[in-house]
């Protein structure tokens, strides 16, 4: 599967955004689906996960509240909706995919990855 994430831009604090994750070569009913992201110097990091049905969504803590995936009824986009935006949500933002029935929190536990799209939050 390939994936092509969309949707970043700049944006002022407290304002929303949503990233998508557009799936090419196979529908994600299969895959686990997450995403990441990386600050300029810092390392990358998990920030919430679909299941493969779209039943159970998972966040980081400091997400929580704030950000909302989903999952599209074809099961070819998946959303990271984000609302109340901080300077600090600054990063690229990638999008990944787990060939695993189990979500999946690791880099390494991810075999697919989109190139990223960046989101930057202004103060």
């Amino acid at each position: 599967v390939q994936l092509q994430a969309s949707g970043g831009g700049l944006v002022q604090a407290g304002d929303s955004l949503r990233v998508s994750c557009v799936a090419s070569g196979r529908t994600l009913s299969s895959y686990v689906v997450g995403w990441f992201r990386q600050a300029p110097g810092k390392e990358r990091e998990f920030v919430a996960a679909i299941t493969r049905s779209g039943g159970s969504t998972y966040y980081v803590d400091s997400v929580k509240g704030r950000f909302t995936i989903s999952k599209d009824n074809a099961k070819i986009t998946v959303y990271l909706q984000m609302n109340s935006l901080k300077p600090e949500d600054t990063a690229v933002y990638y999008c990944a995919a787990a060939s695993r029935y189990s979500v999946a929190f690791l880099i390494r536990e991810y075999d697919y990855w989109g190139q990223g799209t960046l989101v930057t939050v202004s103060s």
